[in-house]
């Protein structure tokens, strides 16, 4: 390619001239190409080592005149096609022209002028992102695509040098970090080490640091571990790698491919060899941490942090800590933890100001709020430049005036539109077109507030508590303020580890998830999804409805209706909102709870919070975040408890007791009164509080634990431990615990105070940190993703083991090559969208679908059937045919009952696929010239002699069936029909339609291109040769008898009677001539052209000689030219003479046919070994490599 002209001082030193005029040198690097010796291994070593450009492109083109000891680099190339290429336009298009000038200076400025203009005119057609990433950087990326075959479309994100180790011996070279790919090169002294690992490969990513590999990373799949190390900066290479291995993750879950966001801000100034997508990616990630932080929306994007101190008038004192500002958000969080925390939405701005600055308090900002609060910054570095940033953000939140909030300006795709206010009705009344109102009482109240009876004085002391929770809680907002805006302390921890009473539960539930965040931004969102979902039948509603009455049934609000229909509408709305998620068990029983406390919408608003942020894919098909966090509890439990998680461990009690403590938040096997008040923990503090209160369920029962035999009896005394859990202080009527009534022995074992359960926890593990949690997480989330995919490997394998002939093992390899053709269709484009090829709520078995595209890939690689430049047709034709619901789309067991039938299958089997795939639908219209009359032969023949006359008679005897039917069935027979429906239907070879002359034509056309690779293909020539002489003769005898009986048919169509009929000699010709044509598929290697069918009709091939004699046709005439019918005349002459529309044969007579020659039984009964195809299509896919070589290491496209 054309490069800047850049000068170069030692023209000489490590490169060899090849060619030279009086302006330009063309050279080769030293070590590259033929020869090169000790030099040569020593200056490829060299250009691996320091990242020099040379090895991506050894050939480069220099300026030089004749006087001057300084030469100009001005193009360089990665082959010699590339470079000769610059080199002759160079000497065609500038050689005459600088002979006219005198002055060298006059000539050096013409070339670098001229090849300036080249490169402005190249770059005036590259994407506008593309500028974004430096030189050097798009330079690596280059390398990268050459050195291991990738497309353009594969994007790379940084590369860093490190040691590879192979075996014992690290090699020193680059790693590449792509979206979808790691990579690593090396080539040290003739040894080339080339590595490539999918993201969606690994199972498990590790940074270690052991005597044998110093500060290592390990990346482990599930046949290998490879170790990297000597890395500058491990710490952000391996942070990437998380990165990069989450998305490819997340892709694996629910088919969610990486997208770059545009939308970034550029930076200041260029950041030398950080491309676009590493600072998208670490934009993101501190973006996740921001959000975390403070419970915002996923759609919070932080735009800056800046140190500063905040004033806090409770303490009289500067706090030091950060300000974050987003789009909608202003945040403070302490240096020191728990210190202090402040989140201000911008809706709630009124004011923002720059005070005086002083020496006691430098450049302050204040802030005023709609509630009289206001919150005074100090120390910030850029306060102009902040203001103005704030000033923005304000101008494009609009102004909401209390009651009339105006809807999100950016609303999700899913968000339905809002609905005008309803008319005021009456209390409980619902319009009769409405599923909700605003008058209905759960719309206003939460459950308990409606049944909650009068506290009976009796009560005493426990009321006197409750009310002295209230005032406490009174003093805190008196001093910290109320609402989103206050002062999150360690003294609101030290409240909430107390409970929060019940009166102020859902408000302070609303505020501590973000949720009221979320429902302020998105007012009537809930009314609206509610009318849209209800009423509506799908796999969710129907589980919801099954659910709705297993939701807390003791508890007296969800025994009556309204209780009931309440949770039926905040569920639906939710599967709704997120089809993803849709329901999952377990919902309904944190959803009551919500309801308890909370109107619908703020229940609503809490699911949300939930199931999308707080317990990330915690309800999604496959429960995939609460089997994390299973792992995450028992890594804990290993590391706090190593005595116990052995003996747990042998048991297996943690995979089976933690799963309904974590999707439940304990509150389906603790007493409802305790397990609320872990509720009010977990929404200020998060998952890490279950995770405490789990290790000191453990802990507390660690003796007992130890001394069980087996997991029932474990089971049971951890659920007798937690039914016994109880809150005393609580002023709610007792509500029977159905799990205790099960569990309970004859001697109760003593009560827990669930306060001192949660004191120990924090106690004994108080010192568990969330960002240690979500490193936890990501190790786990590897484990289980991939261990998901290894179940539903196995269940697709046994599901269609019976059904094919293959192995079990090679079913699983096929398995894993269909499912990496669809994930690499994922990021390098297809067809069709990603998430219509993948639904993780389908059967294992659906999950996973391809294109036609991805399909003839496959079948090129795997298939026995190898036709050359006609296999994508072949692959084509038979994709259609095994699309059976027509979506363009197959599944994996139609993929394998295709490959069974070409090899497994006897000749018959294999025969009848072949003469299948030559009919509609696999061969459609377009492939086939007679495509109307062909449609038009096979509805009428399609249905065999005789049958018309019973279905004519149908009508006759009509009513008698009709009597007959009536009779009412008993239910043996329906069962009778069920077992009939589910009979797998085999093709009778009967039944096949029966081939037309096209049909025919073409089928011969695809076994030509079949034999032209066979070691016996001129027996194989000669044997379909005579074949088809004889299928040309049984057609044309059954056309006569055809002819004979079908005068009702041809009285229907006096055009064809009137048309004189072809004589077999032409029809003979017309298929011979197709069948020379046939062999005309396969081009010279110096043949060029993408169109498949201009390939099929204008290539030649060496078997494009084909005589009458050598296809050994009787009825062919010794001066019927074959060859000449591509073009010209001959094409003419094809179209003229139009294939014979009468003519036709079965399935039956081509099978006899073929069964008269023995070279062909021969191929078709042949077994073939899929085991040797496979391998060869993991080795495509470049999974490691290494070769040791000392000659030329061309790193073109086409090596790879």
């Amino acid at each position: 390619m054309w490069i800047t002209p850049e000068e170069v001082l030692l023209a000489n030193a490590l490169w060899v001239s090849e060619r030279a005029n009086p302006y330009f040198i063309l050279q080769r690097r030293k070590g590259h190409g033929r020869g090169g010796g000790i030099t040569g291994l020593l200056v490829g070593t060299l250009d691996v080592v320091l990242d020099s450009s040379a090895r991506v492109a050894p050939y480069r083109i220099l300026h030089q005149t004749g006087e001057s000891q300084i030469f100009w680099n001005i193009a360089c190339g990665s082959s010699r096609k590339e470079i000769t290429k610059h080199w002759e336009w160079l000497e065609a298009n500038l050689l005459q022209t600088l002979s006219i000038f005198d002055n060298d200076d006059d000539i050096t400025t013409f070339v670098k002028g001229k090849i300036q203009g080249i490169i402005a005119e190249e770059n005036r057609g590259l994407r506008p992102q593309d500028d974004e990433d430096p030189g050097k950087f798009r330079e690596a990326e280059l390398k990268m695509r050459k050195l291991f075959g990738m497309p353009e479309e594969e994007k790379l994100v940084n590369y860093y040098p490190c040691s590879y180790w192979k075996g014992r011996v690290p090699r020193q070279g680059w790693i590449y970090l792509s979206v979808n790919h790691l990579c690593f090169y090396s080539f040290l002294l003739g040894k080339e080490v080339s590595l490539v690992v999918q993201w969606t490969d690994i199972t498990q990513l590790d940074k270690n640091a052991t005597l044998v590999f110093p500060e290592s990373i390990r990346v482990s799949t599930r046949d290998t571990e490879h170790f990297f190390s000597m890395f500058l900066n491990i710490n952000e290479t391996f942070k990437l790698m998380e990165q990069l291995a989450n998305i490819a993750m997340r892709q694996l879950l629910d088919n969610e491919s990486f997208a770059a966001d545009r939308s970034l801000p550029k930076p200041c100034k260029t950041l030398k060899n950080v491309s676009a997508l590493k600072r998208d990616l670490d934009a993101r990630a501190k973006n996740e941490r921001y959000r975390a932080l403070f419970r915002l929306t996923p759609d919070e994007r932080l735009d800056g942090h800046t140190d500063c101190t905040l004033w806090t008038p409770f303490a009289k004192m500067h706090v030091v800590g950060q300000m974050f500002v987003s789009n909608n958000y202003i945040c403070f969080a302490s240096r020191e933890e728990d210190l202090c925390q402040l989140i201000i939405p911008l809706r709630e701005v009124t004011i923002v100001e720059k005070a005086d600055s002083s020496s006691v308090l430098p450049s302050p900002l204040s802030i005023s709020t709609k509630n009289k609060m206001t919150f005074l910054f100090a120390n910030l570095k850029d306060r102009d430049f902040l203001v103005q940033r704030i000033s923005d953000f304000l101008q494009r939140t609009p102004d909401r005036p209390c009651g009339l909030t105006a809807p999100s300006e950016n609303p999700s795709p899913s968000t339905p539109p809002s609905f005008p206010p309803s008319p005021s009705l009456g209390a409980g009344e619902i319009p009769p077109n409405k599923h909700f109102s605003p008058d209905v009482l759960t719309a206003k109240h939460g459950l308990l507030k409606i049944y909650q009876q009068d506290v009976p004085e009796e009560l005493g002391p426990k009321a006197t508590r409750e009310k002295m929770k209230e005032e406490s809680w009174n003093i805190h907002f008196f001093e910290f303020g109320r609402g989103v805006c206050m002062y999150r302390t360690s003294k609101t921890r030290e409240l909430v580890l107390n409970g929060i009473p019940e009166t102020l539960r859902g408000e302070l539930w609303l505020l501590f998830s973000g949720a009221q965040n979320e429902m302020a931004a998105h007012p009537g969102y809930y009314g609206s999804l509610v009318e849209q979902a209800m009423g509506k039948c799908t796999l969710a509603t129907e589980e919801i409805e099954r659910d709705l009455h297993r939701s807390m049934p003791e508890h007296h609000a969800f025994q009556n209706e309204m209780g009931i229909a309440a949770l039926r509408r905040v569920l639906t709305a939710y599967a709704y909102r997120n089809p993803g998620i849709g329901y999952c068990q377990a919902m309904n029983i944190v959803t009551s709870v919500l309801l308890l406390y909370c109107n619908e919408e703020e229940a609503f608003w809490l699911l949300v919070a939930l199931c999308e942020r707080m317990l990330p894919d915690y309800y999604n098909t496959r429960v995939v975040g609460a089997l994390v966090d299973q792992g995450v509890f028992e890594e804990l439990t290993r590391e706090v408890l190593p005595l116990l998680y052995e003996h747990m461990q042998d048991l297996g009690v943690i995979s089976t007791i933690s799963l309904s403590w974590f999707l439940t938040l304990f509150l389906s096997v603790m007493p409802f009164d305790s397990a609320v008040l872990l509720v009010d923990c977990f929404f200020y503090e998060g998952i890490k509080v279950i995770f405490q209160v789990s290790l000191a369920v453990l802990h507390a029962n660690m003796d007992q634990l130890l001394a069980c035999s087996d997991e029932g009896e474990a089971m049971t005394i951890l659920g007798r431990y937690l039914d016994n859990v109880v809150n005393k202080q609580t002023v709610s009527p007792p509500i029977p615990h159905l799990h205790a009534l099960l569990t309970s022995g004859n001697t109760p074992p003593p009560e827990i105070d669930v306060f001192e359960l949660i004191k120990a926890s924090y106690e004994k593990f108080g010192s568990l940190r969330a960002d240690v949690i979500e490193q936890m997480r990501f190790k786990q989330r590897l484990k289980v993703i991939q261990s998901l995919e290894d179940t539903a490997k196995r269940s697709v394998v046994r599901a269609i083991m019976t059904e094919s002939a293959f192995t079990i093992e090679e079913l699983e390899e096929l398995y894993v090559l269909f499912k990496a053709k669809h994930i690499m269709s994922c990021y390098w484009g297809a067809s069709s969208t990603a998430a219509e090829r993948h639904d993780p709520s389908q059967p294992y078995l659906e999950q996973y679908r391809i294109d036609c595209g991805q399909f003839a890939q496959l079948f090129s690689a795997l298939a026995p059937w190898s036709c050359g430049l006609h296999s994508n047709t072949l692959a084509s034709r038979l994709f259609r045919l095994l699309d059976q619901n027509k979506d363009s789309l197959i599944n994996f067991k139609e993929f394998v009952t295709g490959l069974s039938g070409m090899y497994h299958g006897d000749m018959t089997e294999k025969l009848k696929l072949l003469y299948k795939v030559h009919l509609p639908p696999a061969l459609c219209p377009e492939e086939a010239e007679s495509a109307l009359e062909a449609t038009q032969f096979f509805t009428d023949d399609d249905t065999p002699q005789g049958e018309e006359l019973k279905v004519g008679g149908d009508g006759a005897s009509g009513d008698t069936e009709e009597k007959k039917e009536e009779k009412p069935k008993d239910y043996k027979y329906y069962l009778r029909m069920w077992a009939k429906e589910n009979e797998p239907k085999k093709d009778n070879i009967k039944d096949l339609p029966r081939m037309n002359q096209e049909q025919f034509i073409e089928m011969c056309k695809t076994l030509y291109n079949m034999f032209s690779e066979d070691p016996s293909e001129q027996e194989l020539y000669h044997g379909i040769a005579t074949v088809a002489s004889l299928l040309l003769q049984i057609g044309e005898v059954g056309k006569k008898f055809t002819n004979n009986g079908g005068k009702k048919a041809e009285s229907h169509s006096p055009c064809v009677t009137d048309a004189p009929q072809p004589d077999r000699e032409d029809s003979s010709s017309e298929v011979c001539k197709a069948l020379a044509e046939a062999q005309l598929e396969t081009p010279p290697p110096t043949a060029n052209g993408s169109d498949e069918d201009t390939k099929d009709d204008t290539s030649v091939s060496s078997y494009s000689v084909v005589s009458a004699g050598s296809l050994q046709c009787e009825d062919i005439a010794e001066d019927t030219v074959l060859i000449g019918c591509m073009g010209g005349e001959g094409a003419d002459r094809r179209k003229v003479s139009a294939p014979d529309g009468d003519w036709s044969i079965t399935l039956e007579q081509v099978l006899a046919s073929f069964l008269t020659e023995t070279s062909l039984v021969d191929y078709f009964e042949k077994k073939h070994d899929i085991q040797s195809k496979m391998m060869a299509c993991k080795s495509l896919r470049a999974v490691e490599r290494q070769t040791s070589t000392s000659s030329d290491l061309d790193f073109s496209l086409s090596a790879h």
